[in-house]
Formats: C-alpha cells, sequence, structure tokens
C-alpha cells in the first residue's frame, strides 16, 4: 500500500476533544482537521465506535481519517458512552441511548465553527452498524453514509444466530467484547477520575453472553436495530460494502434490493477488513473510493461515481483449498440493478449421489443422514479475520459424515451470482434438528473448495420469532439459503452439494443426534446462473490502494497465532484451538505499552451432543511509566439438553495487586435450538 506524507490540505490534529451530551455526559473524541477548516468550514466525517481510539485502533485512524482531513474534511473518531475515554458504562451493543447520543454528536459537528454543517459517516462492523441505525433516525445534518461489514438484520445475519442455529462466534464475539470492556480509560486524558471510571465499568458492564442466550429467536431484542424492519426510515445515500470471506455479505444485496434511496454496493474477495486492507487481496485504492461519495454527497461535486453500476462484485476464480489466502484470482463485474434481470435460476435435482441437471425425472428416494460432531472442525470461521488462518480447508474430511450430491463434470465454464437455495423434502427423528448446507468446487484431482454455505435451525423453518418442534417422521419442505457469492467454475470441475445434521463449532449442535431422511428426487437445488456481460469490460478501474502513515510501534513481544485441531484418540475426545496473541507493542506517540491476546478452544467427546464445550481467555494490559494495569476474562458455555450453563470470571490488576474480580455461573434455557 502506497503512504501519502502530503496533501492537498495541510492537516492539523486535536488529540483530545470533549463532545458534551445533554445529560451532561462527554464523550472523547479524536479530530483530524485542515488548518484552514475554521476560516474555510469543511464537511465532517464521522467513525463512531468503541475500540478505544487512544491505543486499540489508534494505528487504523491514523491511516484513514488524516486521509480524508488532507482532502477537505473534517475527520472525527468518537469513543461510544462507556468505552475508551469517554464517560459511562457500556452494557450492550446499539442500545436507545447509544443511537440518541450519535444523533447528539452529529448535530455537534454540524454546530462547530470547522463544519460547514455536512456530516456522512464511515465505519466498519460496529460502525457499519450504528451508521445504519443512526441514518434511520434521520438526523437533518446526516447526508450520506459508507457501511462496511454490517447488517441491515440483526438476528439473520450477525456473529449471534444463523438460520436460527446459535453460532460458535456468539461466544467468540461476547468474549471479545467481554475483554474490550474490563478496559480503563487513558489517565493521561481524563485524569485520576480514571481508576473510578474503571471500576464502575467492571462492575457495570455485565455479562453480554448470558443477555444474548437469553434471547434465542428473533423477537424485540434483535429487531432493534435492523433496519430491514422498516427500509424507508433510511433517508439519506448508502454505500454497502464487503467481501466474501466476510460474514456480512448478505446484508448488501437485500439493502440494494430493498432499499428506496441513492445506493451501491461493493463486494470483494476481503475479510472483515477496509477495502484497502483488504486481505486475500486484492486490496483495492478504498479510501479514494470514500472520496468520490463523499465528494458527491457531502460537496455537491460530480465525481461520476453514481453514473456507474449499483453493485460492483469480485467475481472469483476456482482456486485449491487452503485457510489462508493471499491473492484471490478473479475479475470484477457489475450491474446495474439488484435484483438483477441478467441473472437465470438453474434448478437441479437432487439425485442419489448426484445432481441431475434441469428436465431430468429422478425418483423418490429416501436417503439417511446423522452426521457426527467432527463435521465442521475444519470450517473455519464464521466470519474471517485472517489472524489466525481462518478460512475452510479441503472438504473431502468434512463430507465424511454428510450426503453429497455430485454434478457430472462441468462442459463448459459456470458462473454464479447471488444466493444459491436448496429445497429438501425430509424427516426428522427428534423434535428438534439442524441442517448445514454446503456447496463446493469438486476439481479433477479430488480436492473439494467451498465456496458458500447456509445453516437452518429446522424448528425455525417457518418463523425465526415463532419457531415450532418437528413431529417425528412428518414430511417437510424447507428450503435453505446459502449465503450471497459470485464465483466462477471451470469446465471438467464438478458442484457438490454437501448435507450434514451438524456443523460443530461453527454453529452449536441439536440436544441430541438427529436422524434426517432426504427424499432424493423431490428435493432440489437452485443456482444463481450469470453469464459474462458486457458491462464488466467496461468497468472504471479502482485505483491502488493508499493511505495515511502508520502510528510509529515498536514490538516487544511477538505475535502468535494458530488454528489448530487435536484429535485424542485414547480418550475421545476432539478440540480446536484458536491463538490469536498480538504481542506486545508500545505506541511510540504515546509512550503506551498494549498486550492483547484472546486463546479460544472448542471441544467435543466420541459422538456425545451433551459434550460441546466452547472456553475463551483474554488477557488486556496497559503499561506507561508507573501506570500498569491488566485484565483477565475467562468463559465457558457448556450445555446438556435442557440448558446452556455459562460460568464467567473477570480479574483486573493494577500492578501486581488484584483490584477487581467477578464471577459468573448461570443457566439458560435451550428454547429449541
Amino acid at each position: 500500500m502506497k503512504t501519502v506524507h502530503e496533501f492537498p490540505r495541510p492537516v492539523r490534529e486535536l488529540e483530545n476533544v470533549w463532545v458534551p451530551l445533554p445529560d451532561g455526559t462527554r464523550l472523547a473524541a479524536r479530530v483530524w482537521l485542515p488548518e484552514d477548516a475554521e476560516e474555510h468550514p469543511v464537511p465532517a466525517i464521522l467513525e463512531y465506535i468503541p475500540y478505544r481510539k487512544r491505543d486499540m485502533t489508534r494505528d487504523r485512524d491514523d491511516q484513514n481519517h488524516p486521509y480524508f482531513a488532507g482532502h477537505g474534511y473534517a475527520a472525527v473518531r468518537v469513543d461510544l458512552r462507556g468505552s475508551g475515554d469517554s464517560d459511562g458504562v457500556l452494557e450492550d451493543e446499539y442500545l436507545q441511548q447509544e443511537l440518541d447520543d450519535g444523533v447528539e454528536v452529529i448535530r455537534w459537528l454540524a454546530e462547530e465553527p470547522w463544519c460547514d454543517g455536512n456530516v456522512g459517516m464511515i465505519g466498519i462492523s460496529w460502525g457499519g452498524f450504528n451508521g445504519l441505525q443512526v441514518a434511520a433516525l434521520q438526523p437533518p445534518e446526516l447526508k450520506a453514509i459508507i457501511t462496511v461489514c454490517s447488517t441491515d438484520d440483526r438476528y439473520a445475519d450477525d456473529v449471534h444466530h444463523m438460520g436460527g442455529c446459535l453460532l460458535g462466534d456468539n461466544l467468540s464475539w461476547a468474549s471479545v467484547m467481554f475483554a474490550y470492556n474490563s478496559c480503563p480509560p487513558d489517565p493521561a486524558i481524563v485524569g485520576e477520575r480514571w481508576r473510578d471510571m474503571w471500576l464502575k465499568r467492571l462492575e457495570g458492564s455485565g455479562l453480554w453472553l448470558e443477555k444474548w442466550l437469553r434471547h434465542q429467536n428473533r423477537d424485540d431484542y434483535w429487531q432493534h436495530g435492523s433496519i430491514c424492519e422498516d427500509y424507508s426510515r433510511v433517508q439519506c445515500p448508502v454505500y454497502a460494502v464487503s467481501g466474501w470471506a466476510d460474514g456480512y455479505t448478505n446484508a448488501v444485496f437485500r439493502m440494494l434490493a430493498n432499499l428506496e434511496v441513492p445506493r451501491k454496493g461493493l463486494i470483494g474477495p476481503w475479510s472483515h477488513k477496509y477495502p484497502h486492507l483488504g486481505k486475500p487481496g486484492p486490496a483495492i485504492g478504498f479510501l479514494q473510493e470514500a472520496l468520490r461519495w463523499w465528494d458527491h454527497w457531502l460537496k455537491g461535486e460530480d465525481t461520476g461515481i453514481m453514473d456507474e453500476p449499483m453493485l460492483r462484485v469480485w467475481m472469483q476464480d476456482s482456486v485449491p483449498p487452503t485457510t489462508m489466502y493471499k491473492f484471490r484470482p478473479g475479475r470484477w463485474v457489475g450491474e446495474e440493478v439488484w435484483p438483477s434481470p441478467s441473472i437465470e435460476t438453474r434448478r437441479m435435482a437432487l439425485a442419489p449421489r448426484k445432481l441431475e441437471e434441469p428436465g431430468t425425472s429422478v425418483a423418490d428416494q429416501p436417503m439417511g443422514i446423522r452426521s457426527p460432531l467432527s463435521v465442521g472442525l475444519f470450517a473455519g470461521k464464521w466470519c474471517s479475520y485472517t489472524a489466525p488462518p481462518d478460512l475452510p480447508h479441503d472438504q473431502r474430511e468434512e463430507d465424511g459424515g454428510a450426503l453429497i450430491f455430485d454434478s457430472d463434470p462441468l462442459p463448459e465454464d459456470l458462473e454464479i451470482l447471488g444466493a444459491p437455495v436448496v429445497e429438501l423434502d425430509l424427516q426428522a427423528d427428534r423434535p428438534v434438528g439442524m441442517v448445514a448446507v454446503r456447496l463446493s468446487d469438486v476439481a479433477p484431482d479430488g480436492k473439494a473448495t467451498r465456496n458458500t454455505y447456509g445453516l437452518l435451525n429446522l424448528t425455525h423453518r417457518d418463523s425465526h420469532e415463532h419457531p415450532t418442534p418437528l413431529e417425528p417422521g412428518k414430511r417437510y419442505r424447507v428450503r435453505i439459503q446459502l449465503n450471497d457469492i459470485a464465483q466462477s467454475f471451470p469446465a471438467g470441475h464438478r458442484l457438490r452439494v454437501s448435507i450434514s445434521t451438524s456443523y460443530w463449532p461453527l454453529a452449536w449442535p441439536p440436544p441430541e443426534p438427529v436422524q434426517l431422511t432426504v427424499h432424493a428426487g423431490t428435493s432440489f437445488f437452485e443456482l444463481p446462473v450469470r453469464a459474462p456481460q458486457e458491462l464488466d469490460g467496461r468497468l472504471r478501474a479502482f485505483e491502488e490502494p493508499e493511505a495515511a502513515s502508520s502510528t510509529e510501534m515498536t514490538l516487544i513481544e511477538p505475535e502468535e497465532h494458530r488454528w489448530t485441531v487435536v484429535r485424542d484418540l485414547a480418550e475421545d475426545v476432539s478440540t480446536l484451538e484458536v491463538i490469536n496473541d498480538e504481542g506486545t507493542y508500545r505506541l511510540e506517540p504515546t509512550g503506551t505499552e498494549i498486550q492483547r491476546r484472546t486463546n479460544e478452544w472448542y471441544t467435543y467427546e466420541d459422538d456425545d451432543f451433551g459434550s460441546p464445550r466452547g472456553e475463551t481467555f483474554c488477557i488486556r494490559g496497559f503499561r506507561r511509566g508507573d501506570w500498569a494495569v491488566k485484565t483477565h476474562t475467562r468463559t465457558v458455555l457448556t450445555c446438556d439438553r435442557e440448558n446452556f450453563h455459562i460460568r464467567a470470571e473477570l480479574d483486573a490488576y493494577e500492578g501486581d495487586t488484584r483490584v477487581f474480580s467477578k464471577n459468573w455461573n448461570t443457566s439458560i434455557p435451550r428454547n429449541l435450538v
């Protein structure tokens, strides 16, 4: 990536600015401005997240926000109430208080002497979520947003659930926020009150995993903050961005189809990253693309961005399976509108062990499957961060515990864009069950690369709001929509649909083993086929990635990233161990040393559906001069047929002295999960 040192307008930085709220709370902001902004006011761009502007996101902020400021914007990075150096206690995601505070921040920005009254919001993940949610509140000063790796539906597409199944990332992400919420503000910003603020956070933030597990269906809790409840509430232009290795691509397609405002969609090969930092590559000049959006909507300049196709995606070429790619070969393709009239549905029948071409007559034949808990150990993470390598590996071992249906070798290249769907005619022998469906690209040498997948909790077959148990032995027709994808399959390769009844630890398994009977011949697979378009060759090329200078940092202890599967054959216990250790480093601008480590373990024993266990352990540490603090958080989630069981620990240290300790031990009834 190119580092830009000089900009059209010189930039000055304000390390901390207090944003006052009506109730007396102050939010901490870091601000970058053109030096002459008070004489020549500029639009403001807000990023509003809980990840600690002073340290944890400092490097990314230093690359992004001065770049915008140098091109004529006030770039403002604000810590949420209760996070970083802001006042208060953060008690959950996307609370109404957070959104109301966001509206007040936007009003404050518009009234500052260096702002011309026009405001945009940009954010990835949490900041992408609340950008959409704040937009739905319609603050008049908010003129446009860029939302990256976010969702319009908090139940359908987030770390918590997928198809009504409980995701393993629900535990993982709850544990990450458990650690974040345990961190103190910086005394250099807040002064001597830092310790009192810290203790209030330690006591008051709560155990978010418990809060989330008490909402296993799509109830009011998840509907809050989901703009899909009323898309018309969003009245400003929206640029929605994601990547095929990310967990949030489906939302881009839904928002393009349902929003009523000017909108654009962009999906590359990336994981959960801003596209100029995108991995797998190719990364793009995303900050330049963002400027084209802002210049159009905040400055009224004709940049041509709205003359280009509504949707632009990276059509991925076939690759061998592995857990990390530096680069995904492919090409950019575009669609003027979405849904696109250029997409045709190809419907194939599921025959015994085969995918039959359209028009083939296939007799009804029952096929049984009861998957072992091992199916899923090589599934990768629901949402890839590419640290450690966390993409799905060769699917052949996973396929050993699944029903598989292979096509004949493709006579010519085939490309798809959109969401494949599997329609199953099935029976179950238990009242609660799940189905996982994978689409893989099988090369002539037999290696199978997973392209997309979908999950369905079968008790949610008719409704995520009001699930109902299955009647054992009764036949049901269910549709499982796989994640949207753009994928090219070469001639000579085969398509493979794989169906399993478990997918641990990507998703929590049902309470007991389930035997599914799938009726081949009356079950079908639908592919969204897209022929290459003339428009694809006329797309404007993205510029090369560039950004402002990174933060000067000194590495003190090295990073460690591992993803290891261990099978103890003597005890018949299998474990997935994930080590994500960012090491210890010093931020030279502030002199702060930071330690950040997260370990995760996911285990099961034999074929015991009461044995799955998830455990996480996080360390967060800060040191500067005589200020030294550290927190340890541990969370363990287990289950039996009737309940989930949570044990959690939080310990905080000042120097070598433990200054806070709290334990949780609770059980939550399973609700058809």
